[in-house]
């Protein structure tokens, strides 16, 4: 995925707006990642997407191949997770 691709559907934010929020403010937990426009409040997909980044950032990786996948395959899993209507991912 693409910097501009989006991370979190349900606010609209970016893997860009995400990387950097984690970057400048230094996170001591993934769950800070919520104050990022409200990323992981809303369905719960793209929670493990924040702790990835967040782990990443923390190593000091680059957000180069950090999701590899296609932003219609990502689309596409989101879509399948809320149609089964499982458990809500968690921090």
């Amino acid at each position: 995925m693409q910097p501009d691709d989006k991370i979190c559907y349900c606010y609209d934010v970016s893997l860009r707006k995400l990387w950097n929020f984690a970057r400048q403010r230094r996170l001591a937990r993934a769950s800070q990642m919520c104050e990022c426009l409200g990323a992981g409040t809303g369905c719960g997909w793209c929670i493990p997407m924040l702790k990835r980044v967040h782990t990443a950032v923390l190593s000091q990786q680059t957000a180069d191949g950090l999701i590899d996948m296609t932003p219609d395959e990502y689309a596409d899993q989101r879509r399948q997770y809320i149609s089964e209507g499982k458990a809500r991912n968690a921090f």
